[in-house]
């Protein structure tokens, strides 16, 4: 099969990208041919904003450049990952024309929500959530803290939803939880085209032991972006009530570097790493006692959270989103009321006065892993939703 992944890379790198490479690479494996048509927002800064908010709604260049793709590789299938903002939902329109069927995967709530999180002022929000025209993201200015850009999004989406392009240009939806897959089915996308498949683990980083780095001192671990919804100031406040704490390893980067950076220097047990490259974090996912990852906005389908499985390290989480999902209590981690400080302080206590618990977690966890997060199920539930897209020769409405 000829597949083209089309992707608009953002400013800062992420999750999607990571998901964007594995899936090119997991294909090329099983032998299909892959191509792509990508745009990154660095080219935004050299842009006017007018410029900006008209490719935003429909990029004619993206158009004739996919267009050309597909006619010059015989492209079977086109799978957008991100198409926002430089990209457009142009490429539907494209392919569509060029009679090959569109798969879209749902790595954020962008078609929902201008700001893509349902996250707003430190708290769930979910405002825009059915609505037409994404009036309230005008109003709090969601995206980027900006009017001008929570307007532009939000006219793309009234936009391409009065065209019918959600409902009429896209063969098969990805959605990476059941718990997305309901949020899209309520804001308004067609059940039946949406399939869901999480994300996986190309490379097995291995299972590790949980005995810290060879020294013999435990640690708990937090990975991420450095960002006001993924709950680093409710788990440093936990820590900070804790009676004997291990330490915590902070590794990542993110608008609140500075705060981190901060508290570990005056929290005798916080330990701030900065940003790690994949084989680091992999490193410390396998000698840490636990991941801890206390998001407060409804995750897709966290890497960070498969990885520590993956490496067999049981995974303390927030109890909602997509999170509810992936973690079985006392299997291959536990779970906390998101963004209560006690709660999580009382849990991260109990776990460190019965640490023998955790060590007794770790096979359990890696074999969920291996059941759910490893590249054989994932290529067999990709394949069965591009078959199923491919089959479809027509797009009838709704």
């Amino acid at each position: 099969m000829r597949i083209l992944q089309v992707h608009n890379f953002y400013q800062q790198s992420g999750g999607e990208d990571v998901v964007l490479a594995n899936e090119d690479k997991l294909l090329t494996r099983h032998g299909h041919e892959v191509f792509q048509f990508v745009m990154h927002n660095d080219a935004i800064p050299a842009m006017t904003q007018i410029s900006v908010a008209a490719k935003t709604i429909w990029n004619g260049d993206a158009h004739r450049s996919v267009r050309q793709k597909i006619e010059k590789h015989g492209i079977d299938l086109v799978h957008a990952h991100n198409t926002f903002p430089l990209i457009s939902p142009a490429v539907y329109y494209a392919a569509q024309a060029a009679k090959v069927p569109v798969v879209q995967t749902l790595h954020n709530y962008r078609l929902l929500c201008p700001a893509a999180t349902f996250f707003r002022n430190g708290a769930l929000c979910e405002d825009c959530l059915g609505k037409s025209i994404a009036w309230p993201a005008l109003l709090h200015h969601c995206y980027r803290d900006s009017r001008g850009a929570s307007g532009m999004t939000a006219l793309m989406l009234a936009t391409h939803r009065a065209a019918g392009t959600w409902t009429s240009r896209v063969n098969a939806y990805i959605a990476l939880s059941n718990f997305s897959r309901r949020k899209f089915v309520e804001g308004g996308l067609p059940s039946r085209r949406i399939t869901v498949k999480p994300n996986f683990v190309l490379d097995d980083p291995g299972i590790g032991s949980g005995e810290g780095a060879g020294d013999g001192k435990r640690y708990a671990l937090f990975a991420g972006r450095l960002a006001r919804e993924k709950g680093l100031h409710t788990l440093l406040k936990a820590w900070a009530m804790l009676s004997d704490p291990i330490t915590l390893k902070i590794a990542g980067d993110g608008p609140l570097r500075a705060d981190v950076e901060s508290l570990a220097r005056s929290m005798k047990h916080v330990e701030y790493l900065g940003y790690c490259a994949r084989p680091r974090v992999y490193e410390l996912m396998r000698n840490a006692a636990f991941l801890v990852f206390p998001s407060e906005w409804y995750e897709a389908s966290p890497l960070s959270v498969m990885e520590a499985m993956a490496c067999g390290t049981p995974v303390v989480a927030a109890n909602h989103g997509s999170l509810t999902e992936l973690i079985v209590p006392e299997s291959n981690g536990y779970l906390f009321p998101a963004g209560s400080v006690p709660d999580l302080a009382a849990l991260l206590e109990g776990l460190l006065a019965g640490e023998d618990k955790l060590r007794g977690m770790r096979f359990s966890t890696r074999q969920y892993y291996d059941a759910h997060f490893a590249p054989a199920p994932n290529y067999h539930a990709l394949m069965s939703i591009y078959e199923s897209a491919l089959r479809t020769s027509v797009i009838k409405k709704g």
